[in-house]
């Protein structure tokens, strides 16, 4: 899956601002942004909130983006070979 932040950038021409003003509009630094965009820092549920009021989609969408490009990246990441599968009693 994609990280978010790279959709968010892939948008942001459609919007008719740079992305300095975009950060402005969105209560965020320059540098957090790019960070953002660069898929070096999380959409956090603040910052999901912020974008989905500012393109019109809501925060949730924002979220599960960012759910679903943890979860992929930490199965296959997080080595859990020594854990076992529990049934259930």
């Amino acid at each position: 899956p994609s990280h978010p932040g790279a959709v968010l950038d892939d948008i942001i021409p459609a919007m008719g601002k740079s992305k300095a003003e975009i950060a402005r509009l969105l209560g965020m630094s320059r540098a957090m942004l790019y960070d953002i965009l660069g898929e070096r820092k999380p959409i956090t549920p603040n910052v999901a909130a912020k974008i989905g009021k500012l393109v019109g989609n809501g925060p949730a969408i924002w979220l599960r983006m960012q759910a679903s490009y943890d979860a992929w990246h930490a199965e296959r990441e997080v080595d859990v070979s020594h854990i076992p599968t529990l049934d259930a009693a």
